[in-house]
């Protein structure tokens, strides 16, 4: 397609002309008409009549949507009028860039793309060690961090679309990847808390937020402090003695808030704390009957943002309860939902859908103004970002409609990314397996943990028993439909090598070691055999084919740098599978009397499965791989 921009479009034309890099038109003199201009209205009016096109728009990244759905919708309507209307002031993903994965500057720019396309006006960095802070060279050493410049390149990519990038750091806990280096041991209070009430932490917080603000145009940043529940509990206890935790947490909270006072900076940060704090256990941010007191309510500083976090409930009246407690605390807070990429190879769009959408429904009727949605990248970051664009269009449309139409949104969707709904939807299918209740609403993500745990422990074999040969029947169907959907044409058919690669692996795997007890525990020395001699090559070989469509997909999207986490995984993979073939054979050949792992009862690794519609859940490789010690973490105090 042919478009000749006319009108007020000059300071877009940047933007637009980097919009041809995804969608497919171009701009030309002999092309369709197109006027811009800007309105008084909030409204973006899309028009297509008598073979010329009309933008009015209120706000600048409007016109980058609009845009797309010129060229969408143009194509199949040879007349046609539409009419958005923003629900929220702010709305965008949050990118985790601290567990591992740091997306390469080039393919954060076309994430910028497709976020322009989609209706996108902010983005948050998650940045827990992940930028430059020159006076500290241990600050995200080896952890790929980005360079100011980087940071400012991204910026101002980011700027011509209209969407404001807003750095996410922690200035309280989950700062584990910086403490844990003995340079930064004076500024440590438990493992990942830092030590309160010292100058040298303020001054280290002092340059931390300039140098994380620097690069940014916004005046915008969240401080995080979230989970914080080990505050004052280790070395601060030895030196300064008990103080109640609300207390150091908004002392704690003023002098960060006048050090981003001084360089004029709007705060945001987790509201979890707060709620937690004044519930009846003191640790349950969702609990409904906490009661709000007017004390707490004035430990909060004037003009700090709240921002509400809530991954997990389904239900409207859960929200509306949650938010109302916010705004006992003084405040209209900010949102933040999520698309669940995390602790797993899969999205859970199950959950994630459902728990967008009545999250997003009530955000509406509770005027919450600024919506976030999170990628968390927990584990290590085995997922990926792409993985959850089917909802983040449920977000983008979410801010232009009052009721989100399905075909509308699944049609977005593929104008947006190129794929179509059908195949995000499969990425779902690698943990919603036969043993699963519907919609797989329990967090459940056993294409994890059967591929990381070892055959000869079986630790989640329980987990599966008595529909082992219907999971293995799911993945082997599973590898055959998702390579059946792709097309390697799509700029994002790559995402899916690894969910295809993973599932020929455990259609091979996931039942493996209850085959290989059950052959131990009768006596069946020729099964053994077949399983040393056949079966468990088969999988190494599989395996290793996997880890290198891993690798690639890392190295595509992500710097280098957390990818050795990811590999070795694998290689400790192999070799345990290694070390199985040679303990089945030293058995069946009589050289050893007994395999000692295979001996022992099998138990299941959640012992409240039986209440759960899941198959079970695991947030860590380290427990899936071995229930003894990976690495021990002393009290330090």
């Amino acid at each position: 397609m042919y478009i000749l921009l006319q009108g007020e479009f000059h300071s877009f034309l940047p933007g637009i002309e980097e919009l041809q890099k995804e969608i497919n038109f171009t701009l030309h003199e002999d092309g369709i008409p197109l006027t811009i201009e800007k309105s008084d209205s909030k409204d973006t009016v899309v028009e297509f009549r008598n073979g010329e096109g009309f933008i009015s728009y209120g706000q600048t990244y409007h016109v980058y949507r609009a845009i797309g759905l010129f060229v969408q919708h143009s194509k199949e309507q040879a007349t046609f009028m539409m009419k958005e209307t923003p629900h929220f002031q702010t709305i965008g993903p949050m990118f985790d860039l601290s567990r591992n994965a740091v997306m390469r500057v080039d393919q954060f720019k076309g994430m910028l793309r497709k976020m322009a396309l989609m209706g996108f006006n902010a983005a948050m960095l998650y940045m827990e060690d992940t930028y430059e802070v020159k006076d500290f060279p241990y600050f995200g050493y080896m952890r790929g961090r980005y360079s100011q410049q980087e940071l400012q390149e991204l910026d101002d990519y980011a700027f011509q679309f209209g969407i404001e990038l807003v750095p996410c750091i922690q200035t309280l806990a989950h700062l584990e990847e910086f403490l844990k280096w003995d340079a930064a041991a004076h500024l440590k209070d438990t493992r990942g808390v830092l030590l309160v009430e010292q100058e040298a932490t303020y001054e280290f917080l002092r340059k931390m937020i300039t140098a994380v603000a620097q690069p940014f145009r916004t005046k915008r940043i969240h401080i995080g402090m979230d989970e914080a529940e080990e505050l004052g509990r280790g070395i601060y206890l030895n030196k300064f003695g008990y103080k109640d935790r609300i207390d150091l947490m908004t002392d704690h909270l003023r002098q960060v808030k006048e050090i981003t006072d001084k360089l004029e900076l709007d705060v945001m940060m987790w509201s979890d704390m707060f709620l937690k704090l004044a519930s009846n256990s003191g640790d349950d941010q969702y609990d409904m009957s906490t009661e709000i007191s007017e004390v707490m309510k004035n430990k909060i500083p004037d003009n700090i943002k709240l921002m509400y976090w809530d991954y997990y409930h389904t239900e409207q009246e859960d929200y509306q309860a949650l938010i109302a407690k916010h705004k006992q605390l003084g405040q209209t807070p900010a949102f933040a939902g999520g698309i669940w990429v995390w602790n797993t190879f899969a999205t859970n769009y199950g959950l994630s859908l459902k728990t967008s959408e009545a999250a997003l429904t009530v955000c509406k009727q509770e005027g919450i103004e600024d919506v976030f949605v999170t990628l968390w990248g927990d584990d290590g970051y085995e997922n990926n970002y792409y993985s959850a664009m089917l909802g983040l269009q449920l977000y983008a449309e979410h801010q232009f409609q009052t009721t989100v139409d399905k075909e509308y949104w699944y049609a977005r969707t593929k104008f947006c990314t190129g794929l179509d709904a059908k195949s995000f939807l499969q990425l779902n299918d690698l943990d919603d397996i036969p043993g699963v209740g519907s919609g797989n609403l329990d967090q459940t993500n056993p294409s994890k943990f059967l591929l990381w745990q070892d055959v000869l422990l079986g630790l989640f074999d329980k987990h599966i028993e008595g529909v082992e040969h219907d999971v293995s029947l799911h993945y082997q169907q599973l590898e055959n439909r998702i390579k059946q959907s792709r097309d390697p044409r799509l700029e994002l058919d790559f995402i899916f090598e690894v969910p295809e690669k993973l599932s020929a692996v455990l259609a091979q795997k996931a039942a493996i070691g209850i085959k290989l007890k059950t052959a131990y525990d009768n006596q069946q020395v020729e099964t053994l055999r077949q399983i040393a001699d056949e079966d468990l090559p088969v999988i190494i070989d599989k395996v290793k084919v996997l880890r290198n469509a891993h690798k690639k997909q890392w190295l595509t999207i992500n710097k280098p740098f957390g990818w050795e986490v990811i590999d070795i995984r694998y290689g400790g993979l192999i070799a345990r599978l290694e070390t199985a073939i040679e303990r089945i054979i030293d058995y069946s050949n009589g050289e050893i009397e007994r395999i000692e792992e295979l001996e022992q009862e099998r138990l299941p690794f959640n012992a409240n499965l039986d209440k759960t519609t899941g198959l079970g859940w695991s947030s860590y490789y380290y427990r899936m791989a071995s229930p003894n010690v990976f690495f021990h973490v002393l009290p330090i105090y």
